[in-house]
Formats: structure tokens, C-alpha cells, sequence
């Protein structure tokens, strides 16, 4: 794509890399078939390809973005689908990133959607208040969730099933059964800890049972994918440099990790970009490097040590296994999950057009309620065609939006492996 920014422009290192990315896409469309928001409205702007031109129009004649442009860009999932298709490799992902920080930074949204996105990015990224609201918003329940648009899908929160708060998401160090084979930090996350912390305790289990001493870092707290995808670029890298401190103090105590792990993929795609996140703070350019190259999905880490389970599960239990977008496109994370399933006994099941989002998108659901459902209900349909006996996915997001459209039971892969090894059986089965 041609381009015609000017050298004062490509003076600021954001527009020097927007305009290296813009260069790389050639027209060619193939992100349009796998967009799903393109299929939904079936307008270009709405497709990656049209969000590229309007991002260009946006930077090259520095304009404040206008209400159409903030409209398209706002529909956009981040599923990253388009980059799995495109032969050009367009980094999309960092590129709707420059134009949500301009959006943030310039444009005039209504008051309350202004107020919305302050409220999730504030009480989203710290667990007890979260845990708070979840518990106040019981009460008025009834009333929001029959609202339509935004105000509904957040008054169906409600409907959550809130746990007890885990020991398992507290600063600490669990000790591997034998010998060790590795020395690992686990991310105890914020919206996991509070609505699905049984996922971490798995986790754990697994781990310290594979030989792995497992710690849950004092001070690391939210990754910061959720500001950063509203387009809270001073917020997420406050985060991430906290983070990064937190991680420097620990190693420094008790030596260095060989590996950080994810239970949450949405989380693990921001973490192993710690070093873009960060890309304005040079001095952190070394540390946020190593730390990226440390994270690592939990499937991902597992399957590397080639684990066997003792005692596999009957292979009667058909499961669906949904890849979140954000493992499958975002890491590139594909085969391990579903090898690791088969290896722990149970019959694996391919979802149709898995390659299509579910719809949650971190707070899409609750911003774009009309086009999260569509797609949830879509993948609905093609979950409930395989006939599963469960559904597992790796993503705490994706769990909680198929669970609202599914009648079987939908789990963590964690959960199911866990099990399999000699954990206790998932509450949900019981």
C-alpha cells in the first residue's frame, strides 16, 4: 500500500511503525473471508482491509478520528483471524493498537460510553473490587438484564456464579511433588481469580504434580490487556512496568524463573507483547525482551515437557475443544491443547469454522453486545452439531460467553487435564 506521510510525521516513532505496516498490506481481501465482523455486517469498513484505509486516511492527514471511523474500529473483535490469513504479514494487531490510542487520546465519545470504559478499566483490573461489584450487581439483576444493548449485557454479570475467594491466587510458593525440573511463575490474573479460580487451582496441581515449583508473584497483578484494548495506552504500560518490578524483585529474592505461566490466553497474548506494550519506556527494553520470551501458555509449557498421564480418562467423554482466538491466532498455539486431551484419554471433537471468535473479545461483549451474540450464538450452533459431552477452551472469556448458549458443561482445558492426572473431577460434572 502506498503511503504519504511526511518526514515530520514519520518523526514519531508511533506513525514510522503504523506506516511500515500499512506499506506491507497489498490489497489482496483474503482477511475479509475470515473476519467476523465482515460477515456479520458485510461492510468493507467493518473488515480489516476497510479499517486499514480508514486508519490511513486517520494518520497520514492527522486527523481526529470522526464518528464513522470510531464506529468501524470499535467493532473490531482483535481476534487477529485476519493475520492467521494474510500471505503479506500485515501486523494488524499493533496496528488497530495506534488507532484505538488515537481514538483514546482525541476523539469525543457520548458521556457514557466515555463513563462505561473508565468504569471497566478501573474495577475489571483489580479482584476485590471486581468481586464487590459482581456481588452488588445481584440485586438489581432482573431490571438491567432485560434491558437491550450494553446496559443488559452488563446486568447479566450478575448471573455469575461467584466462588470463594482461593488460597491459590495469594503470593506464595507451592512446592513440586519429587524432583524438580522447573522453577515457574504462575499469573494468578483478575477476572479469573474472582469468577474462576478452580482454573489456577488446577493448574497448580498439575504443575507442582509434573515436578514444578509454582509461584504466584507478590505485586504482579492485571496484564493489562483489558485498558490496552480500549486504547489506555498510559494505563497498560503503568501495569506492565509494575509487573516487571513485581518479576525483578521475586528473582532477585529467589533466583530466576524458567518459565512465567498462563492459565488465561487473552492475558498471554498481551504478556508476550510486553515488549511493544513497553515500547516507549527504552530503559525497560532489555527486561520487558526476557520477560516475553518467558511467558508461555499452559499447554503450550506442558506439552513442551512431553508430560504422560498416568491414568487416562475413559475415551467415551467427547469434547468439543473451542481454541480461543487469542491462542490459535495470537500465539500460535494450535496442535498442543487438542494432543494433550487426546493423551489424557478423551475423544476430541474439531468445532466447525473454529477458526471464527465466540464473541467475548475481553470487553466486546459488553461494548458491542449486538455483534458478541451473533457470533455466540454461531458458535453455538456449530458446538451443539458435534454433540459433545463437554466443551474446553483456554480462555476464561470464551468460557463464560459459550456457557450462556450451550446446555453441556464448558471447562477449562486445565480443568479436564487435571482431572485426568488424579485431581478431583470439576465441580460442574458433579
Amino acid at each position: 500500500m502506498q503511503t504519504n506521510f511526511n518526514i515530520a510525521q514519520l518523526a514519531n516513532p508511533d506513525i514510522e511503525h503504523a506506516e511500515k505496516i500499512l506499506r506491507s498490506c497489498v490489497h489482496c481481501g483474503f482477511c475479509l473471508a475470515t473476519c467476523p465482523t465482515y460477515q456479520i455486517k458485510g461492510d468493507e469498513r467493518d473488515s480489516p482491509r476497510g479499517r486499514i484505509y480508514i486508519i490511513k486516511d486517520v494518520l497520514e492527514n492527522n486527523k481526529k478520528p470522526d464518528k464513522t471511523a470510531v464506529r468501524h474500529i470499535d467493532r473490531c473483535l482483535s481476534c487477529l483471524s485476519c493475520m492467521t490469513t494474510c500471505p503479506s504479514g500485515v501486523d494488524y494487531m499493533h496496528l488497530v493498537d495506534h488507532a484505538r490510542y488515537r481514538i483514546e487520546e482525541s476523539s469525543f465519545r457520548i458521556w457514557h460510553d466515555r463513563l462505561l470504559r473508565k468504569l471497566l478499566s478501573y474495577v475489571l483490573v483489580r479482584p476485590q473490587l471486581m468481586r464487590l461489584a459482581l456481588h452488588l450487581g445481584k440485586y438489581p439483576i432482573h431490571i438491567f438484564s432485560l434491558m437491550p444493548g450494553k446496559f443488559g449485557a452488563i446486568g447479566r454479570l450478575g448471573k455469575i456464579k461467584i466462588p470463594n475467594q482461593s488460597k491459590f491466587s495469594k503470593p506464595q510458593t507451592f512446592l513440586p511433588k519429587g524432583k524438580r525440573i522447573a522453577r515457574v511463575a504462575l499469573l494468578a490474573g483478575c477476572v479469573q481469580q474472582v469468577v474462576g479460580p478452580q482454573i489456577n487451582e488446577s493448574a497448580v496441581r498439575l504443575l507442582t504434580k509434573m515436578g514444578c515449583e509454582v509461584t504466584v508473584i507478590d505485586g504482579f497483578g492485571c496484564c493489562g490487556a483489558l485498558p490496552q484494548h480500549m486504547g489506555k495506552r498510559e494505563e497498560a504500560s503503568s501495569l506492565a512496568r509494575r509487573n516487571l518490578i513485581a518479576l525483578s524483585i521475586e528473582e532477585k529474592k529467589n533466583g530466576n524463573f524458567d518459565s512465567f505461566i498462563v492459565t488465561t490466553s487473552g492475558c498471554g497474548t498481551t504478556l508476550k507483547d510486553y515488549e511493544k506494550v513497553l515500547a516507549s519506556e527504552p530503559d525497560l527494553n532489555r527486561d520487558s525482551r526476557r520477560f516475553a520470551s518467558l511467558v508461555a501458555d499452559i499447554s503450550e509449557f506442558i506439552h513442551k515437557y512431553d508430560t504422560t498421564i498416568p491414568e487416562p480418562i475413559s475415551k467415551n467423554i467427547r469434547v468439543a475443544y473451542h481454541p480461543a482466538c487469542s491462542l490459535q491466532h495470537g500465539q500460535k498455539v494450535v496442535e498442543a491443547p487438542k494432543e494433550l486431551l487426546k493423551k489424557a484419554g478423551y475423544k476430541v471433537l474439531n468445532i466447525p469454522d473454529s477458526h471464527i471468535c465466540c464473541g467475548s473479545a475481553g470487553t466486546y461483549n459488553l461494548l458491542q453486545p449486538e455483534i458478541a451474540t451473533e457470533l455466540q450464538i454461531q458458535k453455538a450452533v456449530n458446538i451443539n452439531s458435534i454433540k459433545p459431552d463437554i466443551v474446553a477452551t483456554g480462555n476464561l472469556g470464551c468460557i463464560l460467553q459459550i456457557n450462556q448458549s450451550v446446555e453441556v458443561p464448558v471447562l477449562h482445558i486445565v480443568e479436564l487435564l487435571d482431572w485426568a492426572s488424579g485431581g478431583p473431577k470439576p465441580e460442574i460434572l458433579n
